[in-house]
């Protein structure tokens, strides 16, 4: 083979014959496979690469020929795109809208969370976030399962919070969101919203990324105050809790805030419409809470 490939003066490996490499080869029997495969799923499209081989076996084992093994209807059903999504039992939604809102007082989220504390009691928590500042703006705290008594209360010490004690009702346009527990959803407290002038919105079902901020406000709480606190009953960490939201609402650092506290975030707002400096805000901060950190 050398002493021809020097006379015909080409390359030894030319003289050989080219076969495709095993990667790109048809094994024996895909085509007549993927074929009854795909008459299986032209008439039942709900079926996976499992059942359409059983089915495809049946006519096959009458028919004398071999029985399509799992293993090979995966891989025709991949290599041609016939899988099922993966059902995991989640509703997915589309989200093409935002949570956040530009400006504070426009938007503001609600929810609720409960832990176990360590003598077997249980603490419920229900809240209002801002959606621009993060600020918790006002919450309840109870031993027993939350109510829409709870949820109202927290509507009207909210709008008090951010329009003064005086204030009946929202001075604009704000909406309250919540999801669709049955503390939220009660005609009751929806009625009771619309009589503070709050525009109370409830998210889709299966759909916690519509009310995200507030679910985020959840795991960060749990994570940064309750499961690193001692929790020896629920008297005892009612007493803890206002501390507990206070020092988030003073200290604790946000990315979207610019690594600033809300409440820090909101001076810092308040600042820019009365021609205050950066000196002044974080003054204040500190003469509103001694041990608070200042992030600059």
């Amino acid at each position: 083979m050398s002493a021809i490939a020097r006379a015909m003066e080409v390359a030894r490996s030319n003289l050989y014959e080219k076969r495709v490499p095993r990667s790109l080869r048809t094994p024996a029997g895909d085509v007549e496979a993927l074929a009854a495969l795909k008459s299986v799923v032209g008439t039942r499209c709900t079926y996976g690469y499992r059942r359409a081989a059983a089915v495809a076996n049946r006519a096959r084992k009458l028919a004398g020929l071999k029985a399509i093994n799992h293993k090979k209807a995966y891989r025709l059903f991949k290599a041609n795109g016939l899988l099922l999504p993966r059902h995991t039992g989640y509703i997915e939604n589309r989200h093409e809208g935002k949570v956040i809102t530009l400006q504070s007082d426009v938007r503001w989220c609600s929810d609720g969370f409960e832990f176990r504390c360590w003598n077997g009691d249980k603490v419920y928590v229900i809240f209002s976030l801002d959606c621009c500042d993060r600020e918790v703006i006002a919450f309840e705290a109870a031993v027993e399962c939350p109510t829409g008594e709870m949820v109202r209360n927290v509507m009207r010490t909210s709008v008090a919070a951010r329009f003064g004690e005086a204030a009946i009702s929202v001075p604009h346009r704000v909406e309250w969101l919540s999801d669709n527990g049955p503390q939220f959803a009660a005609d009751e407290t929806k009625r009771f919203g619309k009589s503070l002038g709050l525009t109370v919105c409830n998210t889709p079902a299966y759909s916690p990324e519509s009310n995200g901020m507030a679910e985020a406000l959840v795991k960060t709480f749990k994570r940064d105050y309750v499961y690193v606190n001692e929790l020896h009953s629920a008297q005892s960490v009612l007493a803890l809790l206002p501390a507990w939201f206070d020092d988030y609402n003073s200290v604790h650092p946000h990315k979207g805030l610019r690594m600033m506290s809300p409440r820090q975030f909101r001076q810092k707002q308040a600042s820019r419409k009365t021609g205050g400096t950066q000196q002044q805000v974080e003054a204040e901060l500190v003469a509103h809470k001694p041990n608070a950190a200042v992030v600059s």
